[in-house]
């Protein structure tokens, strides 16, 4: 018997219960829709919990600056004064590299008007809010003509602004002065961060006040050196980035096979574990989401079928005593199964991107469908009113 004919006839025994058939088709189409709408749902969640876990640094490289021995004594970390900003910007060209930012950092007592408040000052580049991903509340940051012209503006850290200000008060233009040592400079307050909150380690990141690197080196440290350089990696994997970044410094510094590095390099190892560990558990389980709904649509489909091969036994004994073979009667259950599957299946399709789009639009879950993975939980563009921490 020919795949049209059995198909022709698989099609009339649907027809002829169509109840029966549209119930079978209704598990499927519930199965399938539950399966696309759980795994647009859970991709969802897991492209929003690594963003947020992205943008805590798990995909940041530190570079910073090493031991630095004098008389046989080791001074430690940090003490060397190798690293420079020429050294940031030969890292550009690094396969992996997305961001860079040079930094120094100091401390200073901050003053505007009648009050004052001692905090940290972090020279640094433009990219760091991206690096970051940490917008401003008010303002804007710095920008690179700023960096080039060792400008004197500032970028406030919220504890900072608030404290010296007063709360919920944009203090875009206004003047304060940054003491270091007998050192006194003024400063043009251009920006306010949007709230970070404290770090993993319990450093509060909002009692912070950034200035471009150039005018912290030189307007109130008097040096030529940076402390660290701060990359921001374009996947979660950083460790073949923070070797080609060492490999590229080694040479730079002229450093012989064997001699001990003037740097160091880091990564938040720890943090990309969690990373890791988050998305694994999230693909687990989408996976046993979507293998039970289709298990329980394909038990549906094979009670059914046993059910019709119950009920049309004297059809079956009538074929086979005309002619038909075994498996042709296979063939003709095979064919009404895949039919059932196949329409279910595309109905089930459409519904579950139905439901997909009805919890993003009106539930506000975020969701992502692949396989183009769109993403509606957030975008690129980050507002300069809202913190993403």
């Amino acid at each position: 018997m020919s795949i049209l004919m059995t198909l022709r006839i698989a099609l009339k025994a649907l027809n002829r219960n169509k109840m029966r058939t549209a119930l079978t088709m209704l598990g499927m189409i519930i199965g399938v829709g539950a399966v696309i709408t759980m795994v647009a749902i859970g991709k969802g969640a897991q492209t929003t919990i690594e963003e947020q876990v992205k943008a805590a640094g798990t995909n940041m490289i530190t570079v910073m600056s090493g031991n630095f021995s004098q008389g046989g004594v080791r001074m430690g970390q940090g003490q060397s004064t190798r690293l420079r900003p020429e050294d940031a910007e030969s890292l550009r060209g690094v396969p992996g590299v997305q961001y860079i930012a040079a930094t120094t950092e100091t401390r200073g007592q901050v003053v505007a008007g009648n009050q004052n408040w001692s905090t940290r000052i972090e020279g640094t580049d433009i990219d760091m809010p991206l690096i970051r991903s940490w917008p401003t509340k008010y303002g804007s940051f710095f920008t690179a003509q700023d960096v080039r012209g060792a400008t004197k503006v500032a970028v406030l850290g919220t504890v900072v602004a608030d404290t010296l200000f007063g709360p919920d008060i944009d203090p875009t233009g206004q003047s304060i002065r940054v003491s270091r040592g007998s050192a006194s400079q003024p400063f043009r307050v251009i920006g306010v961060m949007a709230s970070k909150g404290q770090s993993g380690t319990g450093q509060d990141q909002d009692d912070i006040i950034f200035a471009p690197y150039t005018t912290v080196m030189k307007k109130l440290q008097g040096q030529q050196h940076i402390n660290r350089i701060v990359v921001s990696a374009e996947t979660a994997d950083v460790q073949p980035v923070a070797d080609a970044i060492a490999d590229v410094l080694r040479v730079r510094h002229e450093i012989m096979p064997g001699d001990p590095d003037t740097f160091m390099v880091r990564t938040l190892e720890e943090m990309a574990n969690v990373r890791s560990e988050t998305a694994r558990t999230m693909g687990s389980l989408l996976a046993a989401i979507a293998g039970v709904s289709l298990l329980v649509g394909g038990i549906g489909i094979m009670n059914i079928m046993l059910v019709s091969v119950t009920e049309r036994t004297r059809e079956i004994g009538l074929r086979m005593a005309i002619g038909a073979k075994g498996k042709d009667v296979l063939l003709q259950f095979l064919v009404e199964a895949v039919v059932l599957s196949l329409f279910g299946g595309m109905i089930g399709i459409g519904f579950g991107f139905g439901l997909a789009e009805a919890a993003e639009r009106f539930l506000e879950w975020p969701t992502a469908i692949p396989p183009n993975t769109r993403k509606v939980s957030s975008d690129r563009s980050w507002p300069s009113s809202s913190a993403n921490s």
